[in-house]
């Protein structure tokens, strides 16, 4: 597997928290929707607003590490998180990317599972586990929708499994790519082009590859007309049926 590739700029640097923000912010955040927030009442929103506090990172800010006591959870509001572990033998595994609207931090145990860093400038809504776990109980709702965010934790991971199993890199690529598409569309925003903010290197220890790999699939892929490279974070799908078909083989 690779290393980490190329750096992106950086776009903003980090910013102490603002604690205690008002429940009006909270009902107007735009990805409100996707976030383990949604469809609570207002009297729910007021308590929840009590315990955030948001904060901004620019990018390769590490959140956490594995192994550090599980304190906080996290709503990513904007930007892109790479969720990651380190092999015994020094190498690195990405085992996610998280986008806007995605739920970071839960752990089994008092200690955090992997590693958490930023790809871009990144806003966060953060809450302490403990005081989150006493609206619970008051809130039944907010934990069935922690729970079903636990789920679809599980239920990517088997996804990664399947992904780095037999597929070929050009499969492994395609699916990839079309993934990114679904969740922008998701979203609320244009699945095509995709926007891809992390590195070439991030990509490969994601799929499992080589940088060299994961780039020369690209060029085949333009070159075979199914993408086409607007920019270095930005890959229009020009072909999605056959990326599609390649996705699902």
């Amino acid at each position: 597997m690779s290393g980490p590739g190329q750096p992106l700029p950086t776009a903003l640097p980090g910013r102490a928290p603002k604690v205690g923000c008002s429940a009006a912010g909270c009902a107007a955040c735009e990805v409100r929707h996707l976030t383990f927030c949604a469809g609570l009442e207002a009297a729910e929103i007021n308590h929840l607003s009590a315990l955030v506090s948001r904060q901004t990172h620019g990018p390769h800010h590490a959140l956490f590490y594995e192994g550090d006591t599980a304190e906080h959870v996290y709503n990513v509001t904007r930007g892109a998180i790479k969720l990651y572990k380190l092999l015994p033998d020094g190498r690195r595994q990405i085992t996610g990317f998280l986008l806007s609207g995605d739920f970071l931090g839960l752990a089994g145990k008092d200690g955090y599972s992997y590693s958490a860093e930023t790809v871009t400038a990144v806003d966060l809504c953060r809450f302490q586990r403990k005081k989150l776990d006493q609206l619970f109980a008051q809130f039944p709702q907010l934990e069935r929708r922690m729970l079903k965010l636990a789920t679809d934790e599980l239920i990517a991971a088997q996804d990664q499994m399947l992904l780095l199993g037999r597929r070929t890199a050009a499969e492994r690529v395609a699916s990839f790519l079309v993934r990114l598409s679904e969740r922008e569309t998701v979203r609320g925003l244009p699945g095509n082009p995709v926007y891809m903010p992390m590195t070439r290197g991030d990509v490969a220890d994601y799929l499992g590859l080589t940088i060299e790999t994961v780039s020369r699939t690209l060029s085949q892929f333009k070159h075979n007309r199914l993408i086409s490279l607007k920019s270095l974070t930005e890959i229009e799908l020009v072909d999605k049926a056959r990326l599609l078909e390649m996705a699902a083989s």
